[in-house]
């Protein structure tokens, strides 16, 4: 089902406004990736699944209130950011990436979908000075050193349910790669949320900052 039903699957309450941009988003992508490569051709067949639903796996982990502000880091194309950016309008989103060239297609699809609380920026995450309520990801490293990417970029208090924290998308077994980590976290399987087969081994991983 490479449609925005899928999402209404999982998402059945969302505004005209948001099911205008998340049907906008394929055909968007498909125009730019074949511009400039940012998912495989494998992955454009399965689009609304590997990369919408997959990135708002994070939304049933956590509503952001209002006023949030949420640092993607190494965000590629856009994910998980662009997708959380649609479901949650009223909360500021800032993608980072390291090359260029994905900066580029994120500030484009957002302009072309009408979103208006997303910045992209082509930098590293340890250059970025700003504080965030949120630093969300897709599996660009492992844990240990995604932590110390995001040392000292998170706000005092939190204005959400969940502490303020990281939310990271992974898959596979996670044990080893976190028995280092010293911070509090906890792992959030995304089949427990979602009965496609891609999300079997897929987790949200929290840790709290």
């Amino acid at each position: 089902m490479n449609s925005i039903q899928l999402i209404l699957k999982y998402f059945p309450d969302l505004t005209k406004t948001q099911i205008n941009q998340f049907s906008k988003l394929l055909e968007t992508y498909v125009f730019w990736n074949n511009q400039i490569n940012v998912i495989s051709r494998k992955d454009t067949e399965n689009f609304y699944e590997r990369h919408v639903l997959h990135s708002l796996g994070i939304a049933k982990i956590i509503k952001f209130k209002e006023g949030s502000e949420i640092l993607d880091i190494g965000t590629g194309g856009g994910f998980p950011g662009i997708p959380l950016a649609i479901l949650f309008p009223k909360c500021k989103f800032t993608l980072v990436d390291s090359i260029g060239k994905k900066i580029k297609v994120v500030n484009e699809v957002a302009l072309a979908i009408g979103l208006t609380n997303v910045t992209g920026i082509h930098t590293r995450a340890e250059e970025i000075k700003d504080k965030f309520d949120f630093v969300v990801s897709r599996a660009v490293t492992a844990m240990p050193l995604f932590l110390t990417w995001v040392d000292k970029k998170f706000k005092k208090e939190n204005i959400n349910e969940l502490p303020n924290g990281i939310l990271y998308l992974k898959g596979g077994d996670l044990i080893e790669e976190m028995c280092t980590v010293k911070k509090q976290f906890k792992f959030h399987d995304l089949n427990k949320f979602f009965e496609e087969e891609f999300f079997e081994t897929k987790k949200v991983v929290y840790v709290k900052n």
